[in-house]
């Protein structure tokens, strides 16, 4: 924390994330406090930093899983015993606060951590399959190997996380990372790419396994080109492009892009409960999360209920500077945004719905020096799918909430959106929540809570629609960071794979029918039909050579 003091100024600017083309500079958005600037990347910097994380991925892709666990061990270590420091840094750099960084930075790292420490290994490790019924004299593999360098471009909202998440499954798998940060969010991962080389130092691995670079369009649509692999987090915007530049190399991909997901609270809940974990869900990080909740809809016969509790929640939330003061929300850490969140609550307001509470900032006591980037949380009722607010990626502290009558409304409301990362979904009836979020189209549904699914890390994480494609996370995740090879070869030495007569070039005339015998001996159904097909298939291979058996001679 020492080192983040030193480089934080007094200095104030009128924006933040911005630079010359060849450097970043970086502000704290809750004070727009200048800290220093870091240089953007350029293609030729890029190229530099994947080829040494290359040649020392040659290195790694040997080391055993012990090795492996170690780094992770001593990487938990450091993190438990530095939870304060860190989270300060997230917060120095993206304006939540000290809570939200502990929820979303620290116990999500932690529990990555401990999966791949129980489970990791036994994920990738050879695996042995079915041969099926043609195959019985093979064995059948599933091996993994490292894929090489991967690249992975990551958002600003959880600087710690955001790092760390891709970096965890990359070097588990044997591979190299190269990781493109986001030009609003560059001054903490730095200091974070310190931690990662002690760690790589303290068990004798390369610190070029993981290289962290920052930069604008140039920086990113290098590293699409250079890498063995993309992982990609951001606007569907951007993926797109990074899908186009990908193609150029059939570079692989993930994409995991916005959200929009539904919160759907049925009328056999408990209201109160519930409220608080819809005010979690949608300020959590100031709303600046993929997977926050953004559509609410509320039975009809509990909503007046529902959204009194909502509105008194709201107004209790303290909103200010993180780090100067006991707050419940932060500020908003893109400069421009604040007024895209008004833009859609004023497109809301002329369509007809009502702004039932905003909440206060409270920062009036710590004079002019605070000119943070704030917006005030939400409450926004009488909203409708003609709204860009119900349709567009809010991002931010704003809790618009719609009625509905029956479970095929809601499902219906759900999945009218382009976006289908996540849901959530209420009742007292686990079989009716549960069926409810079977039939919404989207990644992952929590039954009775909100996100728990990214807090289980044996999950895959992603989404459909224009929320993306692949997983990341989990099983399916780690498997996404190796090249996926199938392998067979004999059970026993002797007994090989030899070409029936009928079958050897030049084929038999009855070679089809030698075939079908065949096919039907291993594949029918019933075991009378399978016998007498053995009957055929051994008259047919007994019968005397063919007119083109003969042409051998």
């Amino acid at each position: 924390m020492e080192a983040a003091n030193q480089a934080e100024s007094s200095i104030y600017v009128p924006r933040r994330g911005g630079g010359y083309g060849d450097k970043v500079q970086c502000y704290d958005p809750s004070t727009m406090k200048y800290m220093g600037f870091i240089p953007s990347a350029s293609k030729e910097d890029v190229k530099g930093h994947v080829r040494r994380a290359r040649l020392a991925q040659s290195v790694w892709a040997n080391s055993s899983f012990k090795q492996r666990r170690r780094f992770l061990r001593v990487l938990l270590k450091y993190i438990l015993e530095n939870q304060e420091s860190i989270c300060w840094i997230s917060s120095k750099d993206s304006g939540k606060t000290l809570v939200d960084a502990i929820l979303g930075e620290i116990m999500t790292t932690c529990e990555k951590i401990h999966w791949l420490l129980d489970e990791g290994e036994r994920s990738i490790r050879t695996e042995y399959r079915s041969v099926g019924r043609a195959m019985l004299h093979k064995t059948a593999r599933v091996e993994y190997y490292p894929l090489g360098v991967i690249g992975a471009i990551v958002p600003w909202n959880y600087p710690f996380h955001n790092i760390f998440n891709p970096m965890l499954s990359a070097l588990f798998a044997g591979n190299a990372i190269v990781i493109k940060v986001s030009e609003h969010a560059s001054w903490s991962a730095y200091i974070y790419l310190r931690i990662i080389h002690a760690a790589l130092l303290a068990i004798d691995a390369p610190t070029d396994l993981v290289h962290i670079i920052t930069g604008y369009a140039e920086t990113g649509e290098a590293l699409v080109t250079f890498a063995d692999k993309i992982i990609f987090v951001g606007s569907p915007g951007v993926g797109r492009m990074v899908m186009k530049t990908a193609a150029e190399t059939l570079t692989p991909v993930t994409l995991e892009l916005g959200g929009k997901d539904a919160f759907i609270v049925c009328e056999d809940v408990n209201v109160a409960e519930v409220s608080q974990v819809a005010v979690r869900a949608a300020l959590q990080s100031s709303g600046q999360n993929c997977a926050g909740a953004e559509r609410f809809y509320v039975h009809s016969s509990i909503y007046e209920e529902f959204v009194n509790h909502i509105i008194k929640i709201v107004k209790s939330v303290r909103v200010g500077p993180p780090l100067q003061g006991t707050y419940d929300m932060g500020a908003i850490c893109l400069p421009e945004h604040t007024n895209k969140l008004q833009d859609l609550v004023d497109d809301a307001l002329r369509k007809g719905a009502d702004v039932a509470v905003r909440g206060k900032l409270f920062i009036g006591d710590l004079g002019n020096d605070v000119v943070g980037q704030f917006y005030p949380p939400t409450v926004i009722l009488n909203v409708n799918h003609t709204m860009k607010i119900m349709q567009e990626e809010i991002f931010g502290p704003i809790i618009a909430i719609m009625k509905f009558n029956t479970d095929d409304e809601v499902v219906h409301l759900a999945n009218d959106s382009k976006f289908g990362l996540g849901s959530a979904v209420f009742s007292a009836d686990p079989k009716r929540a549960n069926k409810i979020a079977s039939r919404i189209h989207c990644g992952f549904a929590a039954i009775n809570d909100f996100a728990t699914t990214y807090m289980c890390q044996s999950l895959p994480f992603g989404g459909v629609k224009e929320s993306g494609f692949g997983r990341f996370g989990g099983v399916e995740g780690l498997r996404a960071c190796c090249l996926v090879k199938a392998v067979a070869e004999d059970r026993i030495k002797y007994i090989k794979t030899v070409i029936p007569k009928p079958l050897q070039y030049p084929v038999a005339d009855n070679a089809f029918e030698f075939q079908k015998a065949l096919v039907e001996v291993l594949y029918n159904i019933s075991l009378i039909d399978r016998i007498k097909a053995l009957g055929n298939l051994i008259k047919i291979f007994t019968a005397p050579e063919s007119s083109t058996d003969l042409k051998k001679e």
